[in-house]
């Protein structure tokens, strides 16, 4: 669909409402998922959707209004809608677009979008496979079921202060869960792979493979004591310490005064060894994009250089709010106003071969699993419950659950060290993952 004159129309009639500005997101998009369980089809589902947001500000003051119905009668009413409620909104002094002279004017092609769409069938055969390889793996005794999906979308932005663009995305994905042993001794596990374009995904028989060793990986789990000991974080997990990290250098937690980390900018936050890097224009990455949220450009930005924390993510309100410029990490909803979201944020690699990391340490926790919601992002506060395997003398011994793993970020942080193993499979990623004196609840 050509956006952009509907767009056009949307801003003129906004502006002629009583707006002294406002933006407008347009979006659409379809998609088709497959699941299957032992073999057998269970859903198939299709969908289509189109939806539409208008931001009005008057002066500081500005409100939001969204539909799926662009048709000229609706759209009317909506522009009426969200000037009135604008007026009498509260003022916030940090209410604005983004800055044009920021403004991305040079959108590069960064390869989002699969032309030919994912036909149904390769996604039937693509989930009967990817199960039948798992199921027929020794060991494995029963299916949670495998699914696959296609998805296609189109974003479009304009600012009554004169930008205009867009781009499509598209994502393939496939997963598989599987359950091993019988009885009451019984695991499962599951592997799963995402990508823009289908002949970048992960062949169905290796994530059935991988997901029936995973299960059968897990059976005749060990209890483990009570202790203080190193915890290696898998790369399918490592990356939920990176977004604990970004959520703590977000503008609206430091802003807020919410984060653990709000008085650590230009401070050692990492061991030396440590970078993290935010990319948004890596070719068909599952985070990137030509512009950000407010229009404004993306670049790649090292958050994280040698342990020390170069900046905050920022959006021009909470920018305006820290008396900063914005860094390009606006996020955009049709319904909100602009967020803050990082791209492909990744931990760069460390020195140390995983086999080397593994073979370092005497007695310690390799996690495979995190269970529960425990972290305080305003004290850094860390317990979760996992699984996962024991280490030995350097060496995988057995699988271990129903343990809690404790600590705080910040010290977390500090006592991190990284393998050379980075792969970017996800849209945040990181290499195994090391944490030295951790506390590990057990039995």
């Amino acid at each position: 669909m050509n956006f952009e004159p509907i767009a056009e129309n949307i801003i003129k009639k906004t502006i002629s409402a009583g707006a002294t500005d406002c933006d407008v997101v347009l979006a659409e998009g379809s998609g088709k998922s497959i699941s299957c369980r032992l073999q057998k089809i269970e859903d198939i589902e299709e969908s289509n959707d189109k939806t539409l947001g208008i931001r009005a500000l008057i002066g500081n003051q500005q409100a939001f209004v969204s539909s799926s119905d662009i048709e000229e009668e609706k759209l009317n009413e909506s522009i009426l809608k969200v000037v009135e409620m604008a007026k009498l909104a509260p003022k916030d002094d940090t209410a604005c677009l983004g800055d044009k002279k920021f403004f991305e004017n040079n959108f590069e092609d960064l390869n989002l979008h699969q032309e030919e769409e994912t036909k149904t069938d390769l996604l039937i055969d693509a989930v009967k496979e990817c199960e039948e390889i798992a199921l027929s793996t020794k060991g494995i005794s029963n299916s949670e079921g495998a699914a696959a999906s296609y998805s296609t979308g189109e974003f479009f932005l304009a600012t009554s202060n004169g930008f205009r663009g867009g781009y499509k995305s598209s994502t393939n994905s496939i997963s598989c869960s599987v359950l091993a042993g019988e009885g009451l001794n019984m695991e499962r596990d599951y592997d799963y792979d995402v990508s823009r374009h289908l002949n970048d995904l992960q062949k169905p028989s290796l994530i059935g493979k991988s997901a029936a060793e995973k299960a059968i990986q897990r059976l005749n789990p060990r209890k483990v004591k009570s202790c203080k000991t190193t915890v290696v974080f898998d790369k399918r997990i490592s990356n939920d310490l990176l977004g604990y990290f970004a959520s703590a250098i977000s503008g609206p937690a430091i802003a807020r005064e919410t984060s653990f980390l709000k008085d650590s900018l230009h401070k050692k936050i990492f061991s030396k060894e440590i970078s993290i890097v935010d990319n948004p224009k890596i070719s068909k990455g599952l985070g990137s994009r030509p512009f950000d949220g407010e229009g404004i450009k993306t670049n790649e930005k090292e958050l994280v250089s040698n342990g020390i924390l170069n900046t905050w993510i920022l959006n021009t309100s909470t920018a305006k709010k820290l008396n900063l410029k914005t860094t390009g990490h606006a996020s955009r909803s049709v319904g909100s106003p602009p967020g803050v979201r990082t791209s492909n944020l990744y931990m760069a690699n460390g020195i140390s071969s995983y086999e080397d990391m593994i073979n370092s340490i005497k007695s310690g926790f390799y996690a495979t699993e995190l269970i529960g919601m425990g972290v305080n992002l305003i004290t850094g506060d860390y317990s979760m419950g996992a699984s996962g395997l024991w280490i030995e003398n350097g060496e995988i011994a057995y699988p271990v659950n129903e343990i809690t793993i404790a600590s705080n970020l910040k010290e977390m942080f500090l006592n991190l060290s990284a393998a050379n193993d980075l792969e970017f499979k996800y849209r945040s990623n990181a290499p195994t993952l090391r944490v030295d004196a951790m506390t590990l609840a057990g039995k």
